[in-house]
């Protein structure tokens, strides 16, 4: 299939999504896409239908038409079609709906074939885009094949999992071409100037999806006597995070183990705040570590870049790429997980 065509199918399945998610879209996809959001929240408790919804709002800004075509041009040497196709395994996270996307995206565009192995987590979400854009674009039906099972006959693999799987995916798929994500998260750099709306744009960074995306922001590095009062009361709109029974059973199980074991915590109610060098954190707390200067915090960054997708800050002095706040779940389609150029190595798979 040439190139033009699988750009404008996924140029289209954004239009769609973006107007599904605006309520402008009448089309013939739109039961389908309510279907979907509607199955994938009633079989994971983690994926509220506003968090589904986001999700699809970020893919389909990532996929205007003008936004497609700047990213392909990043890559002169993707054929114009691919002769020699190969098969790239996919294994997916399923922390935060519709998280492989971009790796579907990545290797569809780049001519291979998709062969996605679906998270427990996540069975619906990505099967139906699937779907839509097969319906859209007919010539990827051959392109396009989902397991639920044990992942076999592929030529590459890309696998998003924790620390502990990631050994596994390195012992078990070592010998082909790979790209194999550990786990990683967001942080955030604040220096107590912040204004309100700053903090608000934080507090979506925090809880968005709960906190399970690798971007959500899960450690704050503050300065000495940093004033927390400021910062929890633009955490107050996502009060709602408590009233999920599982977010629930995780705030109720760390402040009890906190309480017996008498460490110290910050708690407003449906959100746990606590001192700790680790950059994970687990649902419902959110680390903090002091800092006495920014040259410090940088080199903390440099130390354990490994460990961080992102940095959340307006600090000039903060060397290392940042977001602003509210961004973290908004990645550009070049912001590539791990800083690894997954189009780069699709490109260049013999």
């Amino acid at each position: 299939m040439k190139l033009e065509k699988r750009l404008k199918a996924f140029a289209d399945l954004g239009k769609i999504l973006r107007d599904f998610v605006q309520g402008s879209f009448n089309g013939a996809d739109k039961g389908m896409l309510e279907k979907i959001v509607d199955k994938a929240s009633y079989e994971n408790p983690w994926f509220v239908k506003e968090h589904i919804l986001y999700a699809f709002r970020s893919i389909g800004e990532m996929l205007h038409e003008a936004e497609l075509k700047k990213w392909i041009k990043k890559y002169p040497e993707l054929p114009e079609g691919r002769f020699n196709a190969r098969r790239v395994g996919v294994v997916m996270a399923g922390n935060i709906p519709a998280v492989g996307f971009h790796d579907f995206l990545c290797v569809l565009m780049s001519g291979h074939h998709f062969a996605g192995k679906l998270s427990s987590q996540d069975q619906v979400i990505l099967p139906g885009l699937a779907g839509i854009l097969t319906d859209l674009e007919p010539g990827f039906k051959d392109s396009i094949s989902f397991t639920e099972g044990i992942l076999e006959n592929f030529d590459a693999i890309i696998a998003t999992g924790s620390d502990n799987s990631a050994r596994y995916f390195e012992y078990y798929f070592g010998r082909y071409p790979s790209i194999i994500r550990k786990n990683r998260n967001g942080i955030a750099v604040l220096n107590g100037n912040e204004n309100d709306e700053d903090l608000s744009r934080l507090a979506k960074d925090i809880f968005l999806y709960f906190g399970l995306g690798c971007r959500n922001v899960s450690k704050l590095y503050v300065p000495q006597n940093y004033d927390f009062d400021k910062l929890v009361k633009n955490f107050r709109k996502y009060e709602y995070v408590i009233d999920n029974h599982k977010y629930r059973n995780n705030y109720d199980y760390f402040k009890s183990i906190y309480m017996i074991n008498q460490e110290e915590y910050h708690d407003n109610g449906f959100v746990l705040l606590k001192e700790d060098r680790r950059i994970a954190s687990p649902v419902s707390v959110l680390l903090f570590e002091k800092y006495n200067d920014t040259e410090s915090v940088n080199s903390i960054i440099e130390e354990r870049k490994e460990e961080i997708q992102c940095i959340v800050s307006k600090l000039k002095d903060i060397k290392n790429k940042k977001i602003e706040f509210g961004q973290s779940q908004d990645p550009g389609i070049s912001d590539y997980a791990d800083d690894i150029d997954t189009m780069r190595f699709l490109n260049f798979l013999n």
